[in-house]
């Protein structure tokens, strides 16, 4: 299991909803990647990965000014169709305790298999 943490600002806030053209947007937490950057803080993946899925609940929006705290770990790992997947699962809570998402982000740690449905030549 992974933590980090650090304080949202109002920067980091107006980028996001730049970056999503809405002005208004809630949840700028969802810019930061919780769950990837949980799991870049503990592995090195030379690999990379195809992202086959999330799920997010969104609970209470952040405040500017205080501290994030993300939890992060690998939930689950399993085959499917004969291919290796990851569940990586994080939770981010606010300074004083308040529940801002979770997440769970379904991994495919086969990315050369991408395609091959598709183009079965390549092998």
């Amino acid at each position: 299991m992974t933590r980090l943490s650090y304080i949202l600002t109002q920067e980091m806030v107006d980028a996001f909803r730049a970056s999503v053209d809405d002005l208004e947007a809630s949840f700028p937490t969802l810019g930061v990647k919780h769950d990837a950057t949980a799991f870049a803080m503990v592995y090195t993946d030379p690999i990379g990965t195809v992202n086959a899925g999330n799920e997010v609940e969104f609970f209470n929006p952040p405040v500017v000014g205080k501290k994030i705290i993300v939890t992060g770990r690998i939930a689950d790992k399993y085959l499917r169709r004969d291919k290796p997947y990851i569940v990586i699962e994080a939770t981010a809570i606010d300074e004083d305790g308040r529940m801002l998402e979770k997440l769970s982000t379904y991994q495919l740690k086969k990315p050369d298999e991408l395609g091959k449905k598709w183009h079965p030549e390549q092998k």
